[in-house]
């Protein structure tokens, strides 16, 4: 397990990235081992939405644990879980759910600064900089130093495309340095396509900055040169992979 953990950790160059193109169960996490994964990663969208259930944690905890407990078991390479807010708002209460979750075999889990409650709502609130960093420190604390613990920040998610700024970018990199401090591993930015405010972020925050693909965004050579270790695709390939069964189900049935 420490080697997965280091050789995990190594995979994050700023300016070289390691490409996560992320999965949903065992199945999927094979799949992309055999076209050349060098890591795995789940995107909580996709397994909620794979298991019949919507994304904000409305998946069952202990479904969560068992689908990273079979992904974990069907690949050789380090798997990294999407585990939203932890499952949990007080610090000891998540980091008591990412224990189990590190028990699972997973190196690593990204956990991110909203309120899970509050997703897909009107009134989309994060937690403050220092209670989000109690949370990344009692995790720390609780599975050790080489669990690689991506932080999240959803200030670029929240906000519409067209209103990130340089204060936008100044909120996330303080964000980043606290919890840098804390104890976090990575920095994850969601949202953020802006190259300059990317560049920026990864240039003030002394972790490895994760960047997410999607349809439309810069390509990952223009996204390696602003200094981000991590390039990731969220539920996109799940949403990808979906609509090729629906059009060949359509075609099918005649729709």
């Amino acid at each position: 397990m420490s080697a997965k953990f280091q050789s995990f950790a190594a995979l994050h160059v700023p300016g070289d990235p390691v490409i996560l193109f992320n999965v949903w169960d065992a199945g999927s996490a094979r799949v992309a081992e055999r076209a050349g994964a060098k890591a795995i990663a789940t995107g909580s969208a996709s397994v909620s939405t794979a298991h019949g259930f919507d994304d904000a944690e409305a998946l069952p905890l202990e479904l969560a644990l068992a689908n990273a407990r079979r992904t974990v078991a069907a690949v050789a390479l380090p798997v990294s879980v999407d585990f939203e807010g932890g499952y949990a708002v007080d610090p000891d209460a998540v980091a008591a759910n990412v224990e189990k979750l590190a028990a699972t075999g997973a190196i690593g889990c990204n956990f991110e600064d909203q309120v899970v409650a509050s997703n897909g709502t009107a009134a989309r609130v994060m937690h403050g900089v220092a209670e989000q960093s109690a949370r990344i420190a009692a995790i720390r604390w609780t599975v050790g130093p080489n669990f690689f613990l991506n932080a999240r920040t959803d200030i670029f998610l929240i906000a519409p495309g067209d209103t990130h700024d340089a204060a936008m970018a100044d909120a996330a990199i303080e964000r980043g340095k606290a919890y840098a401090d804390a104890g976090a591993s990575g920095f994850f930015v969601p949202g953020l396509a802006d190259l300059a405010l990317l560049e920026r972020v990864a240039k003030a925050v002394p972790l490895p900055v994760n960047f997410m693909a999607f349809p439309g965004a810069p390509e990952a050579k223009a996204v390696a040169e602003t200094g981000v270790a991590r390039i990731s695709h969220g539920p996109f390939p799940h949403m990808a992979a979906l609509k090729a069964f629906e059009d060949a189900a359509r075609a099918v049935f005649g729709g």
